[in-house]
C-alpha cells in the first residue's frame, strides 16, 4: 500500500516515487534536486494512480517546456477512431499530454481507452462532459451532478482536470460592467457562467472546492485551474476580469497545496507581445510559482488559418518568461476541428516554440542538439542533420524534391554556398565557382 496519496505528499515526506525518479532522469536532474520543487508545488507530476501505462512527465518552469494537444469529437465530427489515430500520431510526434475535449456522444469508452493505452498525460474538462453524461439541459443540472462527473473522470484515470473554479457570481457583474469586446471565450467558463446566470446559484466548482480537492487527493489528479476570463482578443488582454480571476486562482492554489493536491494554473489567451512577459511574472508572484499552462498566447487576432504561427510566437515568449506548459494551437483554430495534418502543424509549431524557450531559459541540455546540428551543417553531414532535425521526414522530402547537382551544397546556393567556400578557403584549397 502506498505511503502517500499524491506526488506532492510523497515529496513532502521525502519519498522518492518511481515517477519522480523517471522525471528526474529525463530532466538531467537528481531526484534530490527535483523533490523539493515537487514538494513546493513548483513542479507537478500529473500521474493518476489508475493511469498505469503513463510515461511520467514533469511540468515546471525550470524543466523542459511541455506540449499539450487538444483532441476530441464534436457533433459535426464524431468519429472516435479518427480521434484515436490523432492521439497516437500526436504522441509519436512528441506531445506530452492529450486533452480530451469531446462534446458529443458516449465519452466514457474513449476516455478509458486513452487512460489504458496512451502513455501521455491525459486531461479533461468535466464541465463539458456533464451535459453529455446526464443528457440534460445545463440549467437542470445540480452542483452534485458536476462534482460527480469530476469523480467519474478521476476514477477513469485522468491525470489532470481543468476546472473553472475562479469565476463567481461577482464575475457576472464584472463582465456586464466592463463590457469586454469578446466577453468570455473559454468554453468551460461560458458554461459555468451560463449555469450561474440561469440558476442564480454560486459556481459549484468554487463553492464545493474542498470536496473536489478530496477527490483529487484520493486519485492524485492534478487540478488545472481554468482561466474562464482569459482574453479572447487583444483588446481584452490584461483587463480587470482576467487579473481579478488570477488573484482568486492564487488563493485556490494555496488551498489545494494544504491538502497536498498538485496544481497548474491556466493563462492567456490572446495577448500583445509586449504584455506577455509581465503576465508570466504576475502569475508566478500571485500563484507562488505554480506551473503556468498557456493557450498560445496568440499575438494577433487576424491570422485564421495560421494561428499555429501566432501561437508559437507568443508561446516562445511566454515559456522563456516562465510558462511551463504550452497548449498547442493548430491552423484550424477559430475555424474547425483539426484534422491530422492540422494536428501535426500545431505540434511542430509548439515544439519549436518550447525548444526555443528552453534554450533561452538555459534548461539543462536544451542547446546540445542545436550545437550538433551546427557541426553537421559545417561538414555537410546530411544524415547527422536528419538525426538532429525536429521533423526529419519533412526536411528529407524538401531536399529530395529539389536535389542539388553537388552533395556539398543545396539547390539554392550551389557553388556559391558560404559554408563550402569557407571550408575550402580555410583548408587552402581552390574555390571553384563556375
Amino acid at each position: 500500500m502506498r505511503e502517500y496519496a499524491t506526488q506532492m505528499e510523497a515529496a513532502r515526506k521525502g519519498i522518492i516515487t518511481a515517477e519522480l525518479k523517471i522525471v528526474a532522469k529525463k530532466e538531467l536532474m537528481t531526484a534530490e534536486e527535483l523533490m523539493p520543487l515537487v514538494a513546493a508545488g513548483k513542479v507537478v507530476i500529473c500521474a493518476n494512480k489508475k493511469h498505469i501505462c503513463i510515461d511520467p512527465q514533469g511540468v515546471g518552469s525550470m524543466l523542459k517546456t511541455k506540449i499539450n494537444v487538444n483532441l476530441g469529437v464534436s457533433r459535426d465530427c464524431k468519429d472516435y477512431d479518427i480521434e484515436m489515430k490523432k492521439v497516437l500520431e500526436a504522441v509519436n510526434m512528441g506531445a506530452h499530454a492529450i486533452m480530451d475535449l469531446s462534446s458529443h456522444g458516449n465519452t466514457i469508452p474513449f476516455r478509458r481507452e486513452l487512460t489504458s493505452k496512451c502513455p501521455a498525460m491525459i486531461g479533461t474538462v468535466p464541465v463539458y462532459d456533464s451535459v453529455i453524461h446526464y443528457q440534460r439541459d445545463l440549467n437542470t443540472l445540480t452542483a452534485k451532478d458536476f462534482i460527480d462527473v469530476v469523480r467519474l473522470h478521476a476514477e477513469d484515470g485522468v491525470d489532470f482536470v481543468t476546472l473553472h473554479c475562479g469565476i463567481t457570481r461577482k464575475t457576472i457583474e464584472q463582465i456586464k460592467q466592463h463590457q469586454r469586446k469578446m466577453n468570455i471565450v473559454s468554453r468551460g467558463g461560458s458554461l459555468v457562467f451560463a449555469w450561474m446566470s440561469m440558476t442564480g446559484e454560486e459556481n459549484p466548482f468554487y463553492e464545493y472546492y474542498d470536496e473536489i480537492l478530496d477527490i483529487c487527493r484520493e486519485y492524485d489528479v492534478t487540478i488545472s485551474l481554468g482561466d474562464a476570463c482569459r482574453p479572447g482578443c487583444l483588446a481584452d488582454a490584461s483587463d480587470v476580469c482576467q487579473i481579478e480571476e488570477l488573484v482568486r486562482l492564487g488563493e485556490l492554489t494555496k488551498r489545494a497545496w494544504e491538502k497536498d493536491v498538485q496544481v497548474m494554473v491556466e493563462g492567456p489567451g490572446h495577448m500583445p507581445i509586449d504584455q506577455i512577459a509581465a503576465n508570466m511574472k504576475i502569475q508566478q508572484t500571485i500563484c507562488d510559482g505554480a506551473p503556468f499552462y498557456v493557450l498560445g498566447p496568440l499575438v494577433t487576432d487576424i491570422a485564421p488559418g495560421y494561428d499555429h504561427i501566432t501561437s508559437a510566437i507568443g508561446g516562445a515568449i511566454a515559456a522563456s518568461a516562465g510558462a511551463a506548459f504550452l497548449c498547442y494551437v493548430t491552423p484550424a483554430e477559430h475555424l474547425a476541428l483539426p484534422n491530422l495534418e492540422d494536428v501535426k502543424q500545431g505540434i511542430m509549431a509548439s515544439k519549436i516554440a518550447a525548444h526555443a524557450a528552453d534554450i533561452a531559459k538555459g534548461v539543462r541540455g536544451a542547446r546540445e542538439i542545436d550545437d550538433r546540428m551546427a557541426e553537421a551543417r559545417r561538414v555537410f553531414d546530411w544524415e547527422a542533420q536528419w538525426e538532429c532535425a525536429i521533423d526529419p521526414e519533412t526536411a528529407k522530402k524538401i531536399r529530395a524534391d529539389r536535389k542539388p547537382e553537388h552533395e556539398d551544397s543545396c539547390s539554392m546556393c550551389g557553388k556559391f554556398c558560404a559554408i563550402r567556400s569557407m571550408n575550402k578557403a580555410l583548408a587552402g584549397e581552390h574555390i571553384d565557382i563556375l
